[in-house]
């Protein structure tokens, strides 16, 4: 499956997937209140935190994975079962829903993003809480985490200190370069990542994700090669999937994501921190 559908695939199809809202909000805004005031038609409300995230150390970031049971668990709990298509969206054009498209394609679970997010979406929208009763539970299976989509901090170093490896940071240029920091505990990037916005994949008079050959000339210009391995990642291993989308639009396989991200890796007293700009990639 593609993994971008636009409004009106979303529209034809709707009554064959499962809608998932995917909203949240660095800033402490309610996602859930955001769900209730309006939202695709059927679509099940996903937590960030409580369905796409599980426990962890400092270290491990601020949103680690959820063990494959828990996640299987909460697919379940709202009603995705395993033969069901997911088309996910958020407000944001992708910064969030990309967590949940991400984990579902790694396991080999037809989902996609819906290009351009709500504001794409042409009406009507229905308000009011999650469903009560909650969908009945569906089977959906648990599968673990493939380890050649993962990344540990270890690896990333190196691939960040070497020129035969390109390390994207999603977040803002402000936060990559050590300007402000909200939320971690340090301010700066990975030493040797490249800055490359998660928002900057997007077509700002749409919203929508930039054409696949647009794309591949952003990720060249930002060191991305044949062959040549990608990590990617954030500040909480979320935002970082909008960049794995757009990569896997532009026809690029093969990126890994740092789940733990700059919030894992700046938990780390012994880990090296930079600000600034980063020299031109090779």
């Amino acid at each position: 499956m593609d993994i971008l559908v636009d409004a009106g695939w979303l529209a034809e199809h709707r009554d064959g997937v499962v809608v998932a809202d995917v909203r949240f909000y660095l800033d402490g805004r309610s996602s859930l209140d955001a769900y209730v005031a309006g939202h695709v038609p059927g679509a099940v409300y996903v937590d960030l935190g409580r369905d796409l995230s599980g426990p962890g150390a400092p270290t491990e970031g601020r949103h680690p994975l959820p063990s494959p049971d828990a996640f299987a668990a909460a697919m379940s709990r709202l009603g995705i079962g395993d033969d069901d298509v997911v088309v996910a969206y958020d407000d944001s054009g992708g910064g969030t829903a990309g967590r949940l498209v991400w984990m579902l394609r790694s396991i080999g679970h037809d989902a996609a993003l819906l290009d351009g997010g709500l504001a794409a979406w042409p009406g009507p929208v229905e308000s009011g809480p999650p469903a009560a009763p909650a969908p009945a539970p569906a089977s959906f299976s648990s599968r673990p985490w493939p380890a050649a989509v993962r990344i540990g901090a270890d690896d990333v170093a190196a691939r960040a200190a070497s020129s035969s490896a390109a390390v994207l940071d999603a977040r803002p240029g402000d936060r990559y370069r050590g300007e402000i920091e909200p939320v971690d505990p340090r301010a700066g990037h990975i030493p040797g990542a490249a800055s490359a916005p998660w928002q900057e994949n997007l077509d700002p008079a749409t919203g929508r994700f930039l054409p696949p050959a647009a794309l591949r000339a952003r990720f060249k210009a930002l060191g991305v090669r044949p062959g040549k391995p990608i990590v990617a990642y954030c500040g909480s291993g979320v935002s970082a999937c909008a960049n794995l989308v757009a990569l896997e639009r532009a026809g690029i396989t093969g990126a890994q994501l740092y789940v733990a991200s700059w919030s894992g890796w700046a938990a780390d007293p012994d880990r090296p921190a930079a600000t600034g700009e980063k020299a031109q990639p090779e």
